[in-house]
């Protein structure tokens, strides 16, 4: 057994939340109420979260672990969700190592140097523990206060980070990246390989520091074809499944609109797989075949509908549900920035209290 190995086998979920509804909800077993927590609940819906965050940019709020445990805590204590994730972007490793980047209001990760070349690719270094004693600090304040709920860790994907790297920040068409992909395979397969190393690292981090579960957030994939995400994509996505397989800890795949993807993201390493609101959860069973839990998938934008409205759609969603064999309550993508905080708690309640066993 190698250093490695002996390293994730002597890490398990820690017995205060293997027996929460959420990680029995991830493992496909029993739960005595569908478990809930909602992507970007740590965020701007809140308005404890902006007093906190007030004269604070988002990358050094990343950075300091007071900041990230009372962020990640807020919408516990707010809407006593079944799980926390940690407080973070998925730039922060790209930052950690040394890249020129910032996240601008408005816009969102903008990276000074676009990388596109080979001689580029000596920019992205390994992620070394130490390059991130923040987040190990900061898992360990979230650990002691969460006590039974489990904390959920995230990266992004190689694909969704590749593309900010080559585009130089978000991008509507990916053109740049498409044009790297099938232009040059090989360069792309090495950006991929080294981004699939740091997030791997990323993760390693989160878990041996205390995460009870991970989430690798891939919001651009829903602009490959299937043939392109099989062919291009998904080897580097399983690898960070693989690198992290041993900690036995729930991995969850998300992507937004990757309806078409859902069996690919499965297939690449995911026990949960995430589903936005496209795609019912009946068929997404159907596509993502046996032995997976689905998590999701109320559109946000129902949340500002009335609250019977929200009830019903809600009840659909759990309808749905019931084909899979493992469900965890989700939106189909993040909180809505201007979403009703009182809409969220009451939702928790109403999906904790509908099914109810």
């Amino acid at each position: 057994m190698s250093a490695d190995e002996r390293a994730t086998a002597d890490h398990r979920p820690a017995s205060a939340t293997a027996g929460s509804a959420f990680i029995r909800a991830c493992r496909r077993e029993p739960v005595p109420h569908t478990p809930v927590w909602f992507m970007r609940q740590a965020g701007r819906s809140l308005p404890e979260y902006h007093k906190v965050r007030e004269g604070v940019g988002m990358l050094e709020s990343c950075a300091r672990p007071d900041l990230v445990t009372e962020i990640t805590l807020q919408p516990v204590r707010r809407h006593k969700v079944d799980a926390a994730i940690y407080f973070s972007d998925i730039v922060v490793p790209l930052k950690a190592i040394g890249l020129d980047l910032d996240i601008k209001p408005g816009v969102g990760p903008v990276v000074a140097e676009p990388v596109r070349t080979r001689a580029d690719l000596d920019r992205l270094r390994p992620l070394e523990p130490d390059d991130v004693p923040y987040v190990t600090e900061a898992i360990g304040m979230l650990t002691a206060e969460l006590g039974a709920t489990p904390l959920i860790g995230f990266a992004g994907a190689p694909f969704t980070l590749a593309s900010y790297l080559v585009e130089g920040g978000p991008s509507r068409n990916h053109e740049r990246t498409k044009a790297m992909m099938y232009g040059d395979p090989q360069l792309w397969a090495e950006l991929l390989d080294r981004l699939a190393a740091i997030t791997s690292a990323f993760l390693k981090v989160q878990i041996e520091a205390g995460a009870s579960a991970v989430q690798l957030f891939d919001s651009w994939v829903g602009a490959l074809a299937p043939d392109d995400y099989r062919r291009s994509v998904m080897p580097a996505s399983a690898k960070v499944f693989d690198a992290v397989a041993g900690y036995d800890v729930p991995r969850i795949h998300f992507g937004v609109g990757s309806g078409e993807l859902l069996g690919l993201m499965g297939e690449a390493g995911a026990d949960v797989v995430g589903v936005d609101w496209r795609v019912p959860l009946n068929e997404a069973t159907r596509r993502v075949g046996p032995g997976k839990a689905l998590q999701g998938n109320l559109d946000p934008a129902v949340l500002f509908a009335p609250r019977t409205a929200v009830e019903t759609k809600a009840r659909e969603v759990l309808h749905a549900a019931q084909a899979a064999p493992g469900h965890v309550f989700n939106l189909g993508h993040g909180v809505l920035p201007t979403t009703d905080p009182d809409a969220l708690t009451a939702l928790v309640d109403f999906v904790h209290t509908t099914t109810e066993r």
